[in-house]
């Protein structure tokens, strides 16, 4: 009985590797931490974007049509009191973190309402139509951002992978369209999966709880191609199409290695977002969260410029081999 296998080829990039090679590129290029440090900035110290105003004669109509029903009236107090919290927290300029394409940002997260200042300018949305022109500008702010920082990085990281030729337009009209897809995917999936959640947590909450976990185990397989599909865009200069089908062929044949250094990425991201948050917001301690954050975060997405340049070059130079057929034959 034969088999076969490869010829001499070098080992798949490793995790602990990209991870190291992101770290010390940021360290060398300190000036790229300074979209996510300028935002995180802007969203401390800068004013506030409020709905409360507007929505507050809707919460008030709300009340007064639950005050004629049967609902008993603590039920009704308590979830207006949730509302209007919610509400007076919300700070509309933190959709300029915007993904998949977007600057990172601590003070998206945690929105503080107060500051080393004092109490922020709270600036008050009047009417629908001025909500959605904010939505529509801060959504655009935030993927052109997003753009201008991925390519930033990316810049640090380029080398040794052929650009597609394609006349496609440049990367932030590709992240437009990229972002543009995952949000009406995003929209498509994701409707339908709460009317059915909602459904079966009404008929049985065993049932909710298990397609929950049946969730989970598929979004295992869906959040590998989803981490990558924006990097071929500042990495191969592809089309928004092209790059996340890259994305989906770098999880297909490399998804172990892959999932592990995606793990590694959010465990480490979540991990130390929560030490930077440890300052109150009306500390200048907070200060140094923010720029504990803009230095991680960025050598972590270096990390992953680095990850994927070097795993689709391995991965090319396997399939090239495939294809010419050059295996040893081995008793």
């Amino acid at each position: 009985m034969t088999t076969s296998k490869m010829e001499t080829l070098a080992p798949p990039p490793g995790v602990v590797g990209s991870l190291r090679a992101g770290f010390d590129t940021v360290a060398s290029h300190i000036t790229a931490i300074l979209l996510p440090l300028t935002l995180d900035l802007f969203l401390w110290l800068g004013p506030r974007l409020s709905l409360e105003r507007l929505f507050q004669p809707v919460l008030m109509d709300f009340q007064r049509m639950a005050a004629t029903s049967n609902f008993p009236a603590v039920d009704i107090e308590n979830a207006v009191h949730i509302y209007q919290s919610r509400l007076h927290e919300l700070n509309l300029l933190t959709i300029l973190r915007t993904f998949p394409i977007g600057i990172s940002s601590l003070m998206a997260g945690t929105q503080p309402d107060t500051t080393p200042f004092g109490a922020p300018m709270v600036l008050q949305v009047s009417s629908v139509p001025a909500m959605f022109m904010w939505l529509i500008l801060l959504v655009a702010l935030g993927w052109a951002g997003g753009a201008l920082y991925f390519r930033w990085v990316a810049a640090l990281t380029a080398a040794g992978l052929p650009q597609s030729a394609a006349r496609h337009g440049g990367p932030l009209l590709q992240s437009f369209l990229l972002s543009t897809i995952w949000l009406v995917i995003s929209f498509a999936l994701g409707t339908p999966i709460i009317l059915m959640m909602y459904v079966l947590f009404s008929i049985s909450p065993a049932l909710g709880q298990g397609m929950m976990l049946f969730l989970g185990f598929l979004s295992m397989w869906l959040v590998v191609p989803f981490f990558f599909s924006p990097l071929g865009i500042f990495v191969r200069r592809e089309d928004a199409f092209r790059s996340i089908l890259s994305g989906l062929q770098l999880a297909r044949f490399t998804l172990p290695t892959s999932s592990l250094f995606v793990l590694s990425v959010v465990l480490i991201s979540i991990g130390l977002n929560l030490v930077w948050s440890i300052a109150p917001p009306e500390s200048w301690m907070s200060l140094v969260g923010i720029l504990g954050h803009a230095f991680i975060s960025t050598a972590l997405l270096a990390a992953c410029f680095i990850y994927y340049r070097d795993m689709t070059l391995w991965l090319h130079t396997v399939l090239e081999r495939i294809k010419a057929g050059t295996i040893t034959p081995q008793m």
